[in-house]
């Protein structure tokens, strides 16, 4: 009874090992560390750059992000692009590359809470859809204003208003996400 019990046993075992499947590793798209958000406008008047950014090289950890906002010119519109980087590598990993290569699962959004700017898309996917990393700035009147750089991986681009930078309806995962003040005078 028991050389039995020991064979069922032993038949179970090679059973459940036969059937497993380990040759066929599951394929993991590992989200990247992003450290640093850098977005550039220049103006189309007049050729002046001004650089926005965010460093925060600890993650998630208890140092605060390093933000440098930026003043722009009122009524002006400006010339973008944004880069995103991984500085903990050495040399710095140009996540933006990636973004690029996998543009119909990436997003930029430019968000500004007062309204005293628009962003507009001037890049698009193999698809035709934003992507984001090269936009125009359009500013209106002076005053205070703060822009929310986002970047969503795997937006729904077929939601309402989100190819025209809508973030509402785009659904998917934040990537990066960081607030720029700024003073248009």
């Amino acid at each position: 009874m028991k050389s039995i019990k020991h064979i069922l046993i032993l038949a179970s075992i090679i059973l459940a090992t036969a059937c497993s499947n380990d040759d066929d590793p599951e394929v993991v798209n590992e989200e990247e560390l992003i450290t640093t958000v850098t977005v550039t406008l220049t103006s189309q008047e007049d050729g002046t750059e001004i650089v926005l950014n965010s460093v925060d090289l600890d993650g998630d950890g208890p140092n605060e992000p390093v933000v440098t906002g930026g003043v722009l010119a009122a009524n002006t519109i400006y010339t973008g692009s944004t880069k995103v980087l991984n500085e903990t590598e050495d040399p710095a990993e140009d996540i933006t590359e990636e973004v690029l290569e996998e543009g119909v699962d990436h997003q930029f959004f430019y968000s500004f809470a007062n309204s005293l700017a628009i962003a507009t898309y001037t890049d698009a996917d193999e698809n035709g859809d934003p992507i984001g990393i090269t936009f125009t700035l359009s500013t209106s009147s002076a005053g205070s204003e703060n822009l929310t750089v986002s970047l969503i991986h795997e937006p729904n681009k077929s939601g309402e208003g989100v190819i025209d930078g809508n973030i509402t309806n785009a659904d998917g995962e934040t990537d990066a996400e960081v607030t720029f003040p700024l003073t248009i005078e």
